[in-house]
């Protein structure tokens, strides 16, 4: 996840010390932070969730979000990070960074998070491509060790077995728990002597691993494994997320029994928008933003509120653009939006006044919001 903005909201950070750094494969590495005992009350943190690392790279402060692979209960930061070329923020993090140096690391926040269940039978699925591993090696590791009855199956995507980050993390989790956590592994650019684990993880996929895999389940002889799944996670590029989602969907999960967490910008709709509504023009427009006031008029509404502002220029605050980060939330002050499918908002907000401005529709000629969440 990156932040290609800042956000509106402040966000608290802390020096941490660099407990441990492991190259992972030739792209991937880990980063391991100490909680000092003063700061546990504000490390507290739920599996799923991210932290933003502040550095300094080439004389500017830069801001990224990385999702942790440690469980709560581990009492640790740790983190999984791609780089992508030689000149990316993770390529200097891995070059300049030394175990023992102190690092701005923000609180933990994100919504990629589960109820925890102690008590009841579930099973969960998940889905990862590439690094989009780290929150669910957290959300894994946490129900392993405070749901007893929980079963999990991990689909993992990669390009070849070369790319694996946390495998053996992954496999020792497996061996530690045979009757609960069954692994897969899928690669899209090497041939491993089964059709069925070769090539990208999508809807077609999807169904074959249905059919194939999550067929006769021990514990129902009338249904299959599929049937009893409760949630499904999905962490990855927007391409993978929105194929394995509609594919779940279609097979039968509800919506809000699917949850997935971005690592990129994507400017689609994860569902297809089945509603349509009524054109209108020249649509003034108020907001509050860094504690300025701004004006400006809207051709029409045939495009969202977040991606109109941003065409014109304005700062606005964003990440995915897809109604999944959070970092475009505001409060609706005037007027009436229509607000589509995301996964962020609780009803509880919706019904305060939060949109997401990636997700809304202007529904009224003048609207004012602000996104000065103080």
């Amino acid at each position: 996840m990156e932040n290609l903005l800042p956000k509106a909201r402040p966000i608290e950070f802390h020096p941490l010390k660099l407990a441990k750094k492991q190259e992972l494969t030739k792209s991937t590495f880990a980063l391991e932070f100490e909680i000092p005992p003063e700061l546990s009350s504000q490390y507290h943190f739920e599996a799923g969730q991210y932290v933003t690392l502040q550095f300094p790279v080439n004389g500017k402060v830069v801001l990224k979000d990385f999702s942790m692979t440690s469980a709560p209960y581990e009492e640790k930061i740790t983190l999984g990070i791609k780089i992508s070329s030689d000149e990316s923020f993770a390529s200097s993090l891995f070059k300049d960074l030394k175990t023992g140096d102190l690092i701005e690391v923000s609180e933990p926040r994100g919504r990629f998070t589960l109820g925890s269940k102690p008590h009841e039978f579930r099973t969960i699925v998940g889905f990862a491509g590439g690094i989009g591993i780290t929150p669910i090696l957290s959300h894994f590791k946490n129900i392993l060790h405070t749901e007893p009855r929980t079963r999990l199956f991990l689909f993992y995507g990669n390009r070849n077995k070369k790319q694996v980050a946390f495998k053996n993390e992954l496999d020792e989790l497996a061996k530690q728990h045979p009757d609960r956590l069954e692994i897969h592994y899928f690669y899209s650019q090497e041939k491993v002597g089964n059709g069925l684990f070769e090539g990208r993880l999508n809807e077609k996929k999807v169904a074959l691993i249905i059919n194939q895999i999550l067929q006769l389940d021990d514990t129902d002889e009338e249904s299959t494994i599929w049937d009893a799944v409760d949630e499904v996670l999905i962490c990855g590029k927007g391409e993978m997320i929105k194929s394995v989602a509609n594919a779940c969907y279609r097979h039968g999960i509800r919506k809000k029994n699917i949850h997935f967490e971005l690592f990129e910008e994507f400017n689609e709709d994860i569902y297809p928008v089945e509603k349509e509504f009524p054109l209108l023009e020249n649509i003034e427009v108020g907001f509050k933003l860094f504690n300025k006031e701004y004006k400006t008029t809207l051709k029409d509404n045939k495009m969202r509120l977040l991606q109109q502002l941003l065409i014109q220029k304005f700062p606005v605050p964003y990440s995915c653009k897809s109604g999944i980060c959070g970092s475009c939330e505001c409060i609706l002050e005037e007027g009436q939006v229509e607000l589509l499918e995301n996964e962020y908002l609780t009803e509880k907000e919706e019904a305060s006044g939060k949109i997401l401005a990636c997700m809304s529709i202007v529904l009224s000629k003048n609207i004012k919001v602000n996104f000065d969440l103080m």
